[in-house]
């Protein structure tokens, strides 16, 4: 059995706490792809601007409760440092989505392009394949298992950097005026930044299931 197998037995209930925030972190953040999703292809509301306020809200809540878990825990499953990355990580994506929502209000963007429409799809995928790398580092999945939901988010991430491609190439073609193309360049951006931050956490994952091994 390897180290982190092993650690996932023998620790007590309270030092497990820190892969259930990674849980209910993740859960935010697929949320608030949902929201995103939901904005792109039915149109936004105020209603939609206060759950992303509050998913914010919950996440950095979250992200607070990991840290101060962190501090009052004397041996941690895994590294300190590992734990307080991930958990930035985790908080990061949830504001980058919730910021793209923000500033299709602000901008007063109501028209959505096929290119954001599929970048929110990928957001989505993005998340869904986050939360299954999440749940099954939780229960101590094998590093096979991992590793190949790791390679599933590395595919996402390159479909993702090629869509962003795709939607400057449209920005910058004479369709749209000076103003609008930086609008909609600021969303693209934050969406994809997300995007990168999912891989992240997943590769952070698999790189300390590998270093525990």
């Amino acid at each position: 059995m390897s180290k982190f197998n092993l650690l996932a037995y023998i620790l007590p209930p309270e030092e497990k706490v820190f892969y259930t925030l990674f849980e209910e972190s993740t859960k935010v953040c697929h949320e608030t792809a949902i929201l995103f999703n939901e904005i792109v292809t039915k149109g936004l509301t105020e209603d939609h601007i206060i759950t992303a306020k509050r998913l914010k809200h919950k996440s950095n809540d979250l992200l607070k409760e990991t840290l101060h878990q962190l501090n009052i825990t004397l041996i941690t499953p895994i590294d300190r440092e590992d734990i307080q990355c991930i958990a930035s990580l985790l908080n990061k994506i949830t504001k980058r989505i919730v910021k793209a929502c923000v500033n299709l209000r602000v901008y007063r963007i109501e028209e959505f392009t096929e290119n954001m429409k599929k970048q929110a799809m990928t957001m989505l995928q993005a998340t869904e394949e986050l939360t299954i790398i999440i749940h099954s580092f939780k229960k101590s999945s094998s590093i096979k298992e991992m590793t190949e939901t790791n390679l599933k988010m590395k595919e996402i991430e390159s479909h993702g950097d090629e869509i962003l491609y795709h939607a400057m190439d449209e920005l910058f073609s004479g369709k749209y005026d000076a103003l609008n193309v930086l609008k909609l360049r600021d969303v693209h951006k934050d969406i994809e930044n997300a995007l990168d931050s999912c891989f992240s956490v997943s590769d952070q994952v698999v790189n300390v299931v590998l270093k525990q091994s």
